[in-house]
């Protein structure tokens, strides 16, 4: 059960990183966590207060959030939809507004395991320097801690 919650963090490219994490529900119930702005906003900050700005989840739509912390300003990021096959697939940019202009192209992708489903994330960088700063800048803890909150949002879901 350990590899439930644990995700693998590799550097398949010089420019990529992929994240790798199996979730303890079906796959339809992971995409609606990852696609409903209400649940997306319980989980996506680490446990901090996120407002969904914009959520078009279809090609070419936009997404904003902007993620509440006690302690520094409120973190905006935000990016295009290019690519949405329900329950299956999403390319999408992520772009953060402390570093503008600096545009990752993220594919998700959801891998039905029946009662538990796979999530694969990889992130395309523009350059290698940018692909390892964010490797130190925390990136790591972050992602873990949203993933556990995930975890809950998606327990919480049950049958439904």
């Amino acid at each position: 059960m350990t590899s439930v919650n644990t995700a693998t963090v590799t550097k398949p490219s010089d420019r990529e990183i992929r994240i790798e994490r199996i979730f303890n529900a079906p796959r339809e119930r992971v995409w609606r966590a990852m696609t409903d702005p209400k649940l997306v906003a319980q989980w996506w900050g680490r446990g901090n207060k996120v407002v969904i700005e914009r959520m078009e989840v279809e090609r070419g739509g936009h997404w904003r959030f902007v993620e509440h912390t006690p302690d520094d300003p409120p973190q905006g990021f935000e990016g295009r939809y290019r690519e949405v096959l329900p329950i299956e697939r999403i390319v999408q940019t992520f772009e953060w507004d402390g570093m503008p202009g600096h545009v990752i192209i993220e594919t998700v992708i959801l891998e039905d395991l029946g009662d538990k489903t796979k999530v694969v994330n990889v992130s395309l960088f523009h350059t290698n320097e940018e692909r390892d700063g964010m490797l130190s800048s925390g990136m790591e803890g972050g992602l873990k801690d949203s993933y556990a909150a995930l975890d809950k949002v998606l327990a919480g879901l049950g049958g439904s």
